[in-house]
């Protein structure tokens, strides 16, 4: 599967999403992530206490030296809380990279230790980690990932 079939299938997969996560209850007005529907960042604390908190930390802190790779050429696994990157990408960009891996998003991707979690969890799963992390943030850095959303909207 090319890389525009794959981001054409996830965009059709993220509208759902969105279409289905305004049927649960609060969402927010751009974007993919419900940072403040509680049943959903719930769901998601408990997936990524499962199947993220191994590499990333059980309270979001990443790995020591994140941003230096290692002798394999990986780098750490980064901080997902305020101190990290991950609130610098749009809704798209992150739910991708979870789903497929970083190669379906450059290509020549450097070596990476995330898993891709297609097959593993479902688009809701993701989607439900992918807002618990989003409701961690403080306002301030909720408001720019809500921007980079709106700039990302066709």
């Amino acid at each position: 599967m090319n890389r525009r079939t794959v981001l054409a299938t996830s965009g059709l997969a993220l509208a759902g999403l969105v279409a289905a996560t305004f049927m649960l209850g609060p969402t927010q007005a751009d974007g993919l992530l419900v940072p403040d529907n509680p049943q959903i960042v719930a769901r998601g604390a408990e997936v990524y206490a499962q199947e993220c908190a191994s590499c990333h930390g059980a309270n979001l802190g990443g790995q020591p030296g994140w941003r230096v790779r290692g002798e394999d050429g990986m780098l750490p696994a980064p901080p997902h809380d305020a101190s990290g990157h991950t609130w610098h990408h749009d809704d798209e960009t992150l739910f991708i990279l979870t789903k497929y891996g970083l190669s379906e998003l450059m290509e020549n991707a450097p070596p990476s230790g995330m898993p891709a979690y297609d097959g593993v969890l479902s688009d809701e799963d993701i989607v439900a980690v992918l807002s618990y992390i989003k409701s961690t943030w403080p306002d301030g850095i909720r408001a720019h990932h809500d921007a980079l959303n709106a700039q990302s909207d066709p």
